[in-house]
């Protein structure tokens, strides 16, 4: 195996480390709103909180993926104000 084929190899890490990132930005938009409009009774409270933490624990598990945990918390976090901003403009349960 050549070195070039041995840097572009992810290990277990970095694609568990990806598919946390891309969960939380999933999370992340149910609870920003899209759960409301899906009626999936998304409380903005909890999710946005889980989707925070699955993007730290995924920035800390790899360093190939710490751009997309980055951009995967600060959407999380940005979601978490939209989602409780919705949620008390609609009166729905915030946690």
């Amino acid at each position: 195996m050549s070195t070039l084929e041995s840097q572009n190899r992810h290990s277990s890490a970095d694609v568990i480390a990806g598919l946390l990132a891309s969960a939380s930005i999933i999370l992340s938009a149910i609870a920003m709103g899209f759960g409301l409009l899906l009626e999936l009774g998304a409380r903005p409270g909890r999710t946005a909180f889980v989707a925070i933490v699955l993007a730290l624990v995924s920035a800390r598990l790899s360093e190939k993926h710490q751009s997309l945990a980055l951009k995967a918390t600060l959407f999380a976090m940005f979601a978490w104000v939209v989602g409780m901003t919705i949620a008390v403009l609609t009166e729905n349960p915030l946690i």
